[in-house]
């Protein structure tokens, strides 16, 4: 079954209360914490954390339409079969009372120690803001927040930021270099950014299959910039 046929029961756990990690234990029957969950669970939490998030993000530019629900589905290829759980979820999320740093505090705890898997929720989340072609200001405080929430320092969110906006992107803000960085210093980001954002390293993660979208766009700017740091520089 696909990670998307495994929400079904997410929403009892929308309904019951505490919002993500009810959900997962709706979906896994295992208690968030528990050491005995099924091996899919981070799958799973990864996946109800874009929509719980995505959702409250629909509210940033203060306007709630089904648009960022449409981008969700088109971005991250919901099957039309498993589109209703999603859009249940998805609702139910933009509705709750829960504001979204509620959300994005508990999905930091939940994912405590792996600051990876929360920069591929951003990456996640920065996919659905920029589908509608338009990076409004309440996008990008809110998405500024959460990085906060998360644990980013700034010159972090900036990084991952300009990965996904390639027109105003910096290349040495990409790859996390000074301006004056090194040779040596250059090629080690880049492959250690390379390494991180291997799409087998996000399922390595616990990262759907569905997501692998996320780790290619985001190659591709890497790539991008290093080659444009390279040509600047006049290294090879």
């Amino acid at each position: 079954m696909s990670i998307w046929g495994k929400l079904s029961g997410a929403v009892t756990g929308f309904l019951a209360g505490g919002p993500v990690g009810a959900a997962i234990e709706a979906v896994t029957g295992h208690p968030l914490f528990d050491r005995d969950a099924r091996a899919d669970e981070p799958g799973v939490a990864f996946t109800i954390a874009i929509i719980a998030l995505g959702a409250k993000m629909a509210k940033a530019d203060g306007v709630v339409t089904p648009d960022e629900e449409e981008a969700f589905a088109r971005v991250f290829r919901v099957p039309p079969a498993d589109a209703a759980n999603v859009k249940r979820i998805f609702n139910l999320a933009r509705a709750d009372t829960a504001g979204y740093e509620a959300y994005a505090g508990q999905i930091a705890r939940m994912f405590r120690g792996n600051p990876a898997v929360l920069e591929d929720i951003l990456d996640g989340l920065f996919e659905i803001a920029k589908a509608d072609g338009v990076f409004h200001p309440g996008e990008q405080a809110f998405l500024e927040r959460v990085a906060e929430i998360f644990g980013f320092a700034p010159n972090e969110y900036r990084r991952i930021r300009a990965s996904h906006f390639r027109d105003a992107g910096d290349p040495y803000v990409i790859l996390g270099v000074a301006y004056d960085a090194g040779e040596t210093e250059i090629r080690s980001s880049y492959r250690r950014l390379v390494r991180e954002n291997h799409p087998d390293s996000l399922i390595g993660r616990g990262v759907p299959p569905e997501f692998v979208k996320l780790a290619n766009d985001k190659l591709a700017a890497i790539n991008i910039a290093y080659g444009q740091i390279l040509a600047e520089q006049g290294l090879k």
